[in-house]
């Protein structure tokens, strides 16, 4: 129940910490009653390569379950986006208004610095693109694992801020699946196939097919389209099998062709008196294994490949980009108990590749062999220490050593988390805006270094009968970071930060849950600041509200229906190089949601922003000239599409 510009208001609906004994929590973050425990206890976190349960792992892990992602379904059937907008600590932030794309920030550090995973695999690419979570469909999804903080030591240089690890439903004993019809307010259209199904002698397969369409739309009549227009077909077949012996292999391949199209209508102009097309044509072949054997009863032996190939077709104008993205991924390892714990162990190779036919001098070719190590052990009964160490040997930026360290207290109904980490990123020809405005414009890279950052968490958590409460302490410090910066009224340049860009916050939750009832407040407090271009002063991080907060009340009962209340409120956001202003407004938001069960059918209604929240509203979208770096619209800080209604039916078969 969001409006597609998701706002920083979304951080703190998901639980912020792991309940302890006596209350356990399910892998939609929310608390149950004890009995309600054996089906928890089953719930394995992947992510951190332990095989723990989620409420025994140091690391803190958010895992939202299947029900929590079909709720999601009945808001945004064709992406993941609101799936992750409602996690607590991530933003999903609009980086590029004409086309709609939009990346994933975590505690308020930017969207390149988060590892996006599926089955633990970078099938989306080294570094997503900025269109990457908004091609994804969440119909075959069991459950989706948040690791925040630098997680370099599980996974190299893109994961500084965290991983998102989308992790794929298996078949169940019997075949099954469902259908998804749904229609938007604002002539959206989105269908899915899911169907899994066991072969028998330990293999099954599921596959899904989803096509999704939008018409473009010039909301406020000014003749630039505020939502991009898009079609997208995307297919994705998987294969499992589970030997007697404990052996396992998993194996995917995915293929999604995407024609997006914003900018000026066909017989409109932008403010220079001219027409500007801005499109992207998206093509994206991956493929994907994991195979598994344990050795005696001492240990298991992994071994994980896959690969990527993604096109593109950008049009800025009367300019036309065309690249090719590649991804190779090879990695090894062994999980033993040792050392008094358990313990992991592994090599890995990643090369990531960039070629330009507009702009070759910003091709690009990294190859990071790794070696890896991470000891979980319990010191006491109540007390569990996790260490993870991965060095990096960078063929451009040289040798990177990331470390993290973690540690569980749960002192009766009581649970407390602390957490640090340390990583880096190799910087690439892509930030935010340029992914936005292209290539064109942008100075040749020179002398740029890696990015460094350092976190730390705290979370302390209690819950007990039918509450369920939780604070966070979070902060992080990044060195040398890349920002964009002018150079002429018509060329940019990247460079280093002279200095340290510096986020603290704190994450606040209170959950009631009794019976179909549950009601959930939240708040969110974020102050971020980094070096202004001189290195001289600083300014705060601009599209980062100070103050956010959230409630919810949803009654359930699974073979009835579910009906649902939102509120949300967005501070004031600092804003950059904005032509109209400074600062945003403050804003709420407000949706409701309904799903009415007929046997396999289920009729589901969603209502976004009822107040009817625009930022056009106020001022243009659209600059009165373009930006040195190309663009031709602002930052968008808050809804761009205003309410939007959504309805639609989901046909379940089989079993």
């Amino acid at each position: 129940m969001r409006t597609a510009t998701l706002t920083a208001s979304a951080l703190v609906l998901a639980a912020l910490i792991t309940p302890s004994v006596g209350m356990a929590q399910d892998v939609g973050g929310e608390a149950h009653h004890a009995d309600e425990a054996t089906e928890i206890d089953d719930v394995i976190v992947q992510s951190t390569r332990s095989r723990r349960r989620v409420q025994d792992e140091p690391v803190r892990v958010e895992v939202l379950g299947q029900e929590e992602i079909e709720e999601k379904l009945l808001m945004r059937p064709g992406n993941i986006s609101m799936l992750l907008a409602e996690t607590g600590g991530l933003r999903v932030q609009v980086t590029s208004p004409g086309l709609g794309a939009a990346n994933i920030r975590v505690q308020g550090l930017r969207g390149r610095y988060t590892q996006l995973l599926a089955d633990g695999l970078p099938l989306y690419g080294g570094q997503a693109t900025s269109l990457g979570l908004l091609q994804i469909p969440p119909s075959d999804l069991r459950q989706v694992e948040v690791i925040k903080g630098a997680a370099s030591a599980l996974y190299g240089g893109q994961a500084l801020a965290g991983v998102i690890n989308l992790i794929s439903r298996r078949p169940d004993d019997e075949a099954g699946g469902e259908i998804i019809l749904n229609a938007t307010s604002r002539q959206g259209q989105d269908l899915s196939a899911y169907g899994a199904a066991p072969f028998g002698g330990g293999w099954g397969g599921s596959v899904l097919i989803s096509a999704n369409r939008q018409t473009e739309q010039d909301i406020d009549g000014d003749g630039w389209i505020d939502m991009a227009g898009f079609e997208r077909i995307s297919a994705r077949p998987r294969l499992f099998w589970d030997g007697q012996d404990g052996s396992s292999l998993f194996m995917t391949v995915g293929a999604m062709t995407e024609d997006r199209r914003g900018g000026t209508l066909d017989d409109r102009l932008a403010p220079d008196g001219q027409p500007f097309e801005q499109n992207q044509n998206t093509r994206r072949v991956d493929g994907g294994a994991v195979a598994e054997r344990p050795l005696g009863d001492w240990g298991i032996a992994q071994v994980r490949a896959s690969g990527v190939s993604q096109s593109h077709r950008h049009r800025f104008g009367s300019l036309i980009e065309k690249d090719q993205h590649q991804t190779l991924l090879v990695e090894t390892s062994l999980a033993a108990d040792a050392l008094g714990g358990s313990f992991v162990g592994g090599l890995a190779y990643q090369t990531e590749d960039y070629t330009s036919e507009a702009f070759p001098g910003f091709d690009y070719q990294f190859d990071t062999p790794a070696v890896f190590a991470q000891v979980e052990r319990e010191l006491t009964t109540d007390l569990v220490f996790a260490g993870s160490a991965r060095w990096d040997e960078h063929s451009t930026y040289g040798g990177q050593f990331s470390p993290r360290l973690s540690l569980l207290y749960r002192p009766g109904p009581w649970t407390v988390r602390a957490s640090w980490g340390q990583g880096f990123y190799a910087p690439t020809p892509f930030v935010e805006e340029t992914e936005a405005s292209g290539l064109s414009r942008l100075e040749p890279l020179s002398g740029l270094r890696e990015e460094t950052a350092e976190t730390a968490s705290l979370d302390l958590g209690y819950a007990a009968g039918p509450w369920e409460l939780g604070l966070t302490f979070f902060a992080s410090d990044i060195e040398d970071a890349v920002r964009l910066q002018t150079t002429a009224p018509d060329r940019v340049r990247l460079v280093n930060l002279d200095g340290v860009t510096r986020t603290r916050g704190t994450e606040a939750l209170a959950r009631w849950k009794r019976g179909p009832w549950v009601f959930t407040g939240s708040y969110l407090y974020v102050d971020a600041s980094e070096p202004d271009d001189f290195g001289i002063s600083r300014r705060d991080v601009p599209l980062t509200p100070h103050h956010s907060a959230g409630f919810v009340a949803m009654w359930e009962e699974h073979d009835r229906g579910r009906i649902g209340f939102e509120a949300y409120y967005t501070g004031e956001q600092p804003l950059e190089d904005n032509p109209y202003r400074t600062g945003s407004d403050s804003y709420l938001e407000l949706g409701l949601l309904g799903e009415v069960v007929l046997g396999r059918y289920r009729l589901f209604l969603n209502l976004e922003n009822l107040l009817d929240v625009r930022q056009t509203r106020d001022e243009p979208l659209t600059r009165p000239q373009r930006a040195p770096d190309g663009s031709w619209t602002v930052d968008a800080w808050a809804p761009l599409e205003g309410f939007t209604a959504n309805a639609g039916i989901r046909i379940k078969f089989g079993g």
